[in-house]
């Protein structure tokens, strides 16, 4: 444990992308391989579920320190990180030890989950009485799940390509589901991340035993005006042209007669879906599809017909999508079947809906189905096929989806057009189809590793978001470096139009970025002169001060008492021009959702 607290401070203490480095291998080099397997799945993102009710650590630790509650409450909001607060108030330790980190975790911290509060409080006590005051950061911060220390995934794949000598591609592979929640790592897992690439590696049955997916392949944003998209990409012939579709990017891995279901964030979400595993048992062994999973909506009947006339859309495309869609900041027209001929894809709010429950009963799963919108093959009879160009993966794809014949399986739809300007005359229309835009994607690109440009490229268009202009009405103390600052924000909007009696600002959003350092604390200043009252770590104030939010996506709430529930909202600027009185209303929200333009 003492070498691991080591190598959280030196890496804690750095904004030096070369000592971070520097100090990792150093770590990887001399440590046990145990202990290294263990580091590894933290540094690379791992949590184990959680070990100890939060409010019994905070009352623990309050005892042990001697404080009311309300100081140490105090104490949390200037430090920002429950982790470092109670590793600074208890008192010394009384022992010493010599455990590693893999000692640890194995006697000591797994063993406290569900344990009895009793036992759990005198083995709590027990254990931080042994820990120097740095060993207790760590060992906190891995109990409370709050391990983060400014260390990418890529970073650790970086360091453990350098000291095994093995490419990083290959390392990138093998972390996949190294950091699953469930995961125990060995130090036999550690070996297998290190050991030399070997020709005759048998690649195919690694992954058969362990039904792990392959490293995404990324996208980068395009922010490009459509002028210049002919001279920076070429023609758009060049390119394989979908949707942006708003669901969760998933792999479905079908070997050895089972399917497992990962998504992006590497968290292994089969049980979640029991329609995409009634799917796997439709697809050959050796497959590998990359698609989204999106809320379904099945066509009704004798509706298939009309929905199947934009299955291929064309340069055509905009007239059979309609006319309506909103801009950034007006309505938003009614979604229109999407290019399917056997139903369309449903609101991401809908499919939040089913995500957000712990159990699945056949209601649900009757009212929120779910598919898979295929858009990539990266396996097919066991073969690797992420070196293929990209048009000819697209072909074995629609071939496969044809084979299949499942209606959990859906082609994600390619778009055409005779220019970039058609093409954005079509980019247009996301807001009608509940898109976020286009995905573009070089035609002779091979799948590459997270988001690289070095086997070809994947560009994301996005349309611009939505925007209104809100008034903060509440404010929050940040976190790390922002502790000591008002730096989280709820905002709110009007209840009825400019002009008319007993209005009130509704809360709609909380934001937290967008803003530069210098607003930051200008806004922190304004906030603590315009104080109305405080509620523990939230204060009220004065409405005076009005931004213009940004978000990706709109739909009706009962949860919200606004009714309404925005996703990723963020400030895209400080309208120091505008008076608190003429923000927007609800009814500005309500015209920008779907369905419900004026």
């Amino acid at each position: 444990m003492k070498q691991f607290a080591a190598l959280y401070q030196q890496l804690d203490a750095s904004t030096s992308l070369l000592a971070k480095q520097a100090a990792l291998r150093q770590y990887l080099q001399t440590a046990p391989a145990l202990d290294a397997a263990w580091a590894v799945y933290f540094l690379a993102g791992g949590k184990p579920r959680q070990l100890v009710p939060v409010r019994l650590l905070r009352a623990l630790a309050r005892e042990a320190a001697g404080l009311p509650e309300w100081l140490f409450d105090e104490c949390h909001e200037a430090v920002g990180d429950l982790a470092e607060t109670i590793a600074l108030l208890l008192p010394a330790p009384q022992g010493a030890h010599e455990l590693s980190l893999a000692d640890w975790m194995a006697q000591h911290l797994l063993p406290l989950r569900g344990l009895p509060p009793e036992e759990l409080s005198a083995r709590l006590r027990a254990q931080w009485a042994l820990l120097a005051p740095d060993e207790r950061l760590v060992y906190f911060k891995l109990i409370t799940g709050a391990f983060r220390v400014g260390v990418s995934r890529l970073q650790v794949t970086q360091a453990l390509a350098a000291v095994s000598d093995v490419d990083p591609k290959r390392i990138a592979q093998r972390l996949m589901g190294y950091t699953h929640i469930g995961a125990r790592p060995s130090a036999e897992d550690y070996a297998r991340l290190v050991r030399p690439e070997d020709a005759q590696e048998d690649a195919e049955a690694e992954r058969e035993a362990s039904g792990h997916p392959y490293p995404f392949f990324l996208a980068h944003p395009l922010q490009l005006p459509v002028a210049q998209m002919q001279d920076a990409l070429g023609a758009p012939g060049d390119w394989q042209v979908e949707w942006k579709w708003d669901g969760i990017r998933a792999q479905l891995v079908r070997r050895a007669g089972e399917t497992w279901v990962w998504s992006r964030g590497e968290e292994l979400v089969s049980e979640r879906f029991p329609e995409l595993q009634q799917l796997g048992d439709a697809l050959p062994d050796g497959t590998v599809i990359d698609g989204e999973i999106v809320a379904w909506e099945h066509a009704l009947p004798g509706s298939a017909a009309r929905a199947s006339a934009n299955l291929h859309a064309g340069s055509g495309a905009t007239a059979a999508l309609g006319k309506g869609a909103g801009t950034a900041r007006g309505a938003s027209a009614a979604p229109l079947a999407a290019p399917f001929a056997g139903g369309r894809v449903r609101p991401f709010a809908d499919l939040q809906k089913r995500i957000g429950r712990k159990t699945l009963g056949p209601k649900i799963l009757r009212e929120l189905p779910v598919t898979l919108l295929a858009y990539d093959l990266l396996e097919e009879g066991g073969q690797d096929l992420r070196e293929l160009p990209q048009h000819e993966r697209r072909a074995r794809l629609e071939a496969l989806v044809v084979a299949a014949a499942h209606p959990t399986l859906q082609l994600s739809p390619l778009l055409t057009g005779a220019s970039w300007d058609d093409l954005e005359a079509q980019r247009a229309q996301s807001r009608a189809l509940g898109v976020e835009g286009m995905m573009l994607k070089s035609r002779a690109a091979q799948y590459g590793v997270g988001r690289t440009k070095d086997v070809g490229v994947w560009w994301k268009w996005k349309i611009d978001p939505f925007s209104v202009d809100a008034v903060l009405i509440y404010a929050q103390r940040g976190h790390g470096r922002r502790a000591s600052l008002y730096t989280d924000y709820t905002f709110a909007v009007w209840d009825r139009p400019e002009g008319e009696e007993g209005r009130t600002l509704v809360p709609f959003a909380k934001a937290y970025s967008g803003l530069t350092d210098a607003e930051i604390a200008q806004v922190d200043a304004a906030i603590r002169k315009t104080t109305i009252e405080s509620f523990g770590p939230v204060r009220s104030v004065r409405p005076t001060l009005v931004f213009e939010l940004g978000f990706e996506g709109i739909a009706r709430s009962g949860r919200h008492k606004s009714g309404i529930a925005v996703r990723f909202p963020r400030m895209l600027r400080w309208r120091r021009d505008k008076p608190v009185e003429e923000a927007d209303t609800l009814q500005t929200l309500a015209a920008l959702l779907p369905g419900e333009g004026p």
